[in-house]
């Protein structure tokens, strides 16, 4: 890499931000999906919009390609290096810039965790809702970047939702003040094209959230299964029901086991084939409303137990074993592949029948943790990515799962997006038609294609719209 550029960016970050030896720079060779690798020749960590976007503007001019990186906890290789390029880590970005408790809104710098931003405004009796398994973790920049769900989102709604403003460094180091809350922007709502945009468009290095006031009661249930299909039914006719829980989470029996040998355990029972975690909350009426109409469905799907958290500290155990989950699976291989896809509710006992037998028929090991309420299926592979013919096994199964998704209806991600893991699957669900309106987008805010190359949207479509524009490249 080019000298000039490499002491331009340290007068820019500091010693501190720039890590060009070999030591320093592999921790940042993949997210959390580990066998896409590619170990960066820079990474630079700035500390502010402004140290960003002076970073930005000398990549533009030696013409280097960027790549964003949150926390790293990314399950689709989104953050995945690429030749030639830089990673660009936010995680030094972890200001809470204000706290505004009148109008419930938070603006934080993009490398926050998650679930520092709920503790920073618990003591305003506000939380901030999105609550990814990886909330511990994983920052809000990312979270804005996959447009990230989580449990609770079955009620409260995915990311997106809770983003009133942004503030956005463009390609080429341009900031884009998109901060101040609006109701209802006039003209393109470039904040919600944003969110979800996968470091495509650019980088948002302040967020402006929305916070809720935190429930004055909350109900935790454990619905207790001999079927996995049976705790599927029952989530479909709860929301048959017009019913309105927080969160309805299924876990598997492979789960349960490995939960439960592990730092985690949260009592869930073994002897289970699955549970249904189910929580309530709101005023203390409308949660024994809603608790007095689950019970009854719950049971006759055939739970044959159905247990209530005792207290706060039973309640926080249930969750922590759930959102532990994929770290347990360590007990069981050394690898794990998340998969992320949606189904309609209707289908997922379906679904959860078809996963069975693709990884059987592939000899693969496979778990099942998944938010039922939105659809939203996780089958969990257990394997180990040095073995190369289980490793292709694996990936075959992947596809396999997201072919039968979009035949039962479904769509290729929920929470975790496209990056390079599903890039090929593109294809199988939309026409060259919108994937070249995508493209057309893309180039708009990144005419050169710095932004995440080779992501989300196959290359060779980019290449062909690019070359049959009248300008040969300009939309």
């Amino acid at each position: 890499m080019d000298p000039k550029l490499i002491d331009g960016l340290r007068a820019i970050v500091g010693p501190a931000g720039l890590l060009a030896d070999d030591v320093r720079r592999k921790p940042y060779e993949s997210d959390a999906l580990a066998y896409l690798k590619r170990i960066p020749e820079l990474v630079v960590l700035p500390r502010d919009t402004r140290q960003c976007a002076a970073v930005m503007e000398l990549c533009a001019r030696h013409r280097v390609p960027v790549v964003a990186r949150g926390a790293g906890t990314g399950l689709s290789g989104g953050a995945t290096p690429v030749e030639g390029g830089i990673v660009l880590g936010l995680a030094r970005m972890r200001d809470v810039l204000a706290i505004d408790p009148e109008r419930r809104i938070a603006r934080v710098q993009a490398g926050v965790v998650n679930s520092d931003l709920s503790i920073a405004t618990a003591k305003h009796g506000l939380f901030y809702a999105p609550d990814p398994s990886s909330q511990k973790a994983c920052t809000l920049g990312g979270n804005v970047a996959e447009n990230s769900g989580g449990p609770h989102c079955f009620r409260h709604g995915s990311t997106t939702r809770h983003v009133e403003g942004l503030v956005i460094v463009t390609a080429r180091g341009d900031v884009l003040d998109l901060s101040r809350p609006r109701a209802d922007p006039l003209g393109l709502d470039l904040v919600g094209l944003f969110v979800g945009s996968e470091g495509l468009f650019g980088i948002a290095t302040e967020l402006t959230l929305r916070l809720l006031p935190i429930p004055p009661v909350t109900e935790t249930l454990l619905a207790i299964y001999t079927s996995l299909e049976a705790a599927c039914q029952a989530v479909t006719q709860v929301i048959a029901e017009g019913l309105e829980p927080s969160a309805l989470e299924i876990i598997d029996k492979l789960t349960i086991e490995a939960v439960e040998a592990s730092v985690l355990a949260a009592g869930y029972p073994q002897d289970a084939e699955a549970v249904l975690l189910v929580e309530v909350e709101g005023s203390e009426a409308e949660v024994a409303s809603q608790t007095r109409a689950l019970e009854p469905i719950l049971r006759a799907f055939g739970a044959f137990e159905l247990r209530r958290a005792r207290d706060e500290a039973e309640r926080a155990r249930l969750w922590a074993g759930r959102k532990g989950a994929f770290g347990a699976m360590g007990r069981i291989a050394p690898d794990l592949y998340v998969i992320d896809a949606v189904v309609p509710r209707t289908k997922l006992a379906a679904l959860v029948r078809a996963t069975t037998a693709i990884c059987r028929e592939r000899r693969l090991k496979l778990a099942n943790v998944f938010h039922a309420g939105d659809g939203n299926l996780h089958p969990n592979i257990s394997y180990d990515r040095r073995d190369q013919d289980e490793l292709a096994r694996v990936i075959d199964a992947g596809h396999a799962i997201l072919r039968t998704c979009i035949e039962h209806g479904g769509a290729l991600s929920g929470e975790h997006g496209i990056g390079l893991e599903k890039l090929e699957a593109m294809e199988w669900l939309f026409t060259q038609d919108d994937l070249a309106a995508m493209c057309r987008v893309k180039e708009a805010w990144d005419p050169e294609g710095r932004m995440n190359p080779g992501k989300l949207i196959p290359v060779h479509t980019c290449m062909e719209t690019r070359s049959a524009l009248p300008s040969g490249g300009r939309a």
